[in-house]
């Protein structure tokens, strides 16, 4: 056995690729679908990452390969990516599956549920895919650019799911853009509030890029939620591209940001268009903030963050409980 082990079952097809390629970036090696793995086969095993909902859904199963993992110290680890979302679940099996402690680490984007379901409990944000969403290794250039206010098409705009009649969750969102584009339109605001689905990464950057402010409201794993929580993808990845974010007050945002600092914030429909026409009419302070936000999401929030204190948590596990 080496000191440090190196293989890291995924039982879970779904997993973000932007922390796959940076836990293999790491030196780790993955094994996909493996829920009968035997001694030999976690010989050198890191831990197993399994998909939350399949604790809630396949619990006898989980619980089987819980038993083959404990008998080699192979801790197992989900990280809940749909919070709070999960909540709409039966509660008896969220009650059981935080009474059982299948799970050896629990991590997720957002905590505000009592429920823990391991003893390890760890926050774990999204992030910014940086190969996909950045500045091209042209940082100075396109700052530069973004300093010009000639370089924008639209004073606001967003991009997301916004299709209520299709999708239950997007209502909400869609019922506030809606409301939201009355209000600027009657300022003579310029917006471009848009569908997703279709748009390619190359086409969301440009908007982001020509956008003065880039709006964030709601999530669809916020269905029913009570409270904002969580911080969706783009609340990291619109900074990484040099966009300045107002994003909807969140719980978890003060964990990830500093408000004023790098991070610009609204309350409701009122105060989005308050703050939208601050910062509207101060442009150079809009772009200190989004270049302090950049640089602050590339120190401390890209998936290679991520990947780094996933694997962190596991070898500390194993510090504390010895490998196989």
């Amino acid at each position: 056995m080496l000191d440090t082990p190196q293989n890291l079952i995924i039982n879970h097809r779904d997993i973000s690729p932007p922390l796959r390629r940076e836990l293999l970036q790491r030196g780790l090696i993955l094994f996909d679908e493996n829920w009968t793995p035997d001694p030999a086969e976690l010989n050198n095993t890191i831990g197993c990452y399994v998909w939350f909902y399949d604790c809630l859904r396949h619990p006898i199963q989980t619980w089987r390969l819980k038993r083959r993992l404990a008998s080699c110290n192979v801790p197992l680890v989900a990280w809940n990516r749909d919070a709070p979302h999960y909540l709409n679940r039966s509660a008896w099996r969220l009650d059981w599956l935080n009474w059982a402690r299948l799970l050896d680490i629990y991590a997720s984007h957002s905590l505000i549920d009592q429920r823990r379901f391991a003893d390890n409990v760890l926050y774990l944000p999204n992030a910014a895919d940086i190969v996909s969403y950045s500045l091209g290794g042209e940082t100075e250039a396109v700052f530069s650019r973004l300093r010009d206010p000639a370089n924008y098409h639209y004073d606001v705009s967003f991009f997301g799911g916004m299709n209520g009649r299709r999708y239950k969750e997007d209502a909400d969102r869609e019922r506030f853009f809606s409301a939201i584009g009355e209000r600027l339109s009657a300022r003579g605001i310029r917006f471009l509030f848009r569908e997703a689905e279709g748009t390619s990464t190359a086409e969301q950057i440009d908007l982001i890029q020509t956008s003065r402010i880039n709006l964030n409201y709601g999530a669809r794993c916020e269905y029913l939620a009570s409270t904002a929580s969580g911080l969706p993808e783009r609340c990291y990845g619109i900074p990484a591209c040099g966009g300045f974010l107002l994003c909807d007050k969140r719980t978890h945002a003060r964990d990830d940001f500093t408000v004023g600092e790098n991070w610009a914030e609204f309350d409701g429909l009122d105060d989005c268009v308050a703050k939208i026409e601050y910062w509207l009419a101060n442009f150079d302070l809009a772009r200190d903030l989004a270049e302090r936000c950049h640089n602050h999401v590339m120190k401390h929030h890209t998936y290679a963050h991520r990947a780094a204190t996933l694997h962190e948590a596991l070898l500390d596990w194993h510090a504390q409980h010895g490998n196989c």
